[in-house]
């Protein structure tokens, strides 16, 4: 790491320009195609393939054999389990190319948020600050902040607290409440269908 202050192994390819942050390391056999952004200290697993264009924040980790894809955007801190799905076109044809700006649909992964392994995540919603989506869902709708969600497709599940614990409160979206997570000790309040830290 000391000539470009981050790692990027032998097998990896990385195409120029791209901006790449301190620390980051870049594993076997992945791709990161030009014009892309990757912040600090992060980690893309074996087979990751980041499409030309895609912003990547601070301290994510992106486990093995992830294709993030035009349109995706990354924020701090997100992590994607094993084999997880991005899509970026919402009706994809071989023989009716998509090659239009308007047809890529963007996806925002916002801070913290978890996807699991397996899972997929369709093109055009945003997954909310600290939402967490299980192994093997198909989301396909927005994810609210600190949300858990599971199933195909995903639904509302409960909520989970920023240190990855389950928080004790109403899992449907009409209940109020409020409460401490047990791990960490951080409050949390439910009003209106959100959830949001007190």
């Amino acid at each position: 790491m000391a000539d470009n202050e981050y790692f990027v192994h032998e097998s990896a390819y990385v195409d120029q320009p791209c901006q790449i942050g301190n620390g980051t390391k870049i594993w076997h056999f992945s791709h990161v195609q030009k014009d892309v952004t990757i912040g600090r200290n992060c980690i893309l697993g074996q087979n990751v393939n980041v499409a030309s264009g895609v912003t990547i924040g601070d301290r994510v980790k992106i486990q093995n054999n992830v294709s993030v894809y035009h349109g995706v955007v990354l924020e701090d801190e997100t992590f994607c389990g094993p084999s997880m799905v991005f899509t970026n076109v919402l009706t994809p044809r071989s023989g009716t190319p998509r090659n239009t700006p308007s047809d890529y649909h963007k996806t925002l992964v916002r801070k913290g948020a978890t996807i699991g392994a397996n899972a997929t995540v369709v093109c055009g919603v945003t997954l909310g600050t600290y939402a967490f989506v299980g192994a093997g869902a198909v989301v396909t709708h927005d994810v609210a902040d600190y949300a858990l969600v599971y199933g195909n497709p995903a639904r509302l599940a409960g909520w989970m607290c920023e240190c990855g614990i389950r928080l004790e409160l109403p899992g449907d979206t009409a209940s109020n409440g409020e409460t401490t997570c047990a791990e960490c000790g951080r409050k949390y309040v439910k009003r209106g269908g959100a959830v949001s830290k007190k």
